[in-house]
């Protein structure tokens, strides 16, 4: 039995390591252009539209409120959500500005 593996030929196994890491490489660039990047961009965006929120804009919170930025301190908003209602909010609460206030 043990001359009968000793004898098996042995295949090149450069050829498949080779060709293995190829298929790695190709994997991760799958990944990195599938998942990693978009949401590297997406975060970048979010970032960036939290740093412009500006008194006066509209906005909706990630929960579904709705309001208007009454006042931002660095990591708060105060959002007026109606009937002179101003509830204080994390900035990462806010889920996006549906309208911006005009500069005119």
């Amino acid at each position: 039995m043990y001359t009968l593996l000793a004898m098996a030929p042995q295949g090149e196994g450069g050829g498949s390591m080779v060709s293995t890491l190829i298929m790695f490489g190709a994997i991760f660039a799958i990944f990195y252009f599938m998942i990693i990047r978009p949401q590297q961009k997406k975060a970048k965006e979010r970032e960036r539209m939290l740093s412009e929120i500006k008194k006066g804009d509209k906005v909706v919170t990630s929960g579904g409120m709705h309001g208007v930025i009454a006042g931002i301190d660095d990591k708060t908003c105060l959002v007026d959500v109606g009937n002179n209602v101003k509830l204080k909010f994390d900035r990462t609460a806010i889920g996006g500005i549906t309208a911006k206030k005009d500069d005119n």
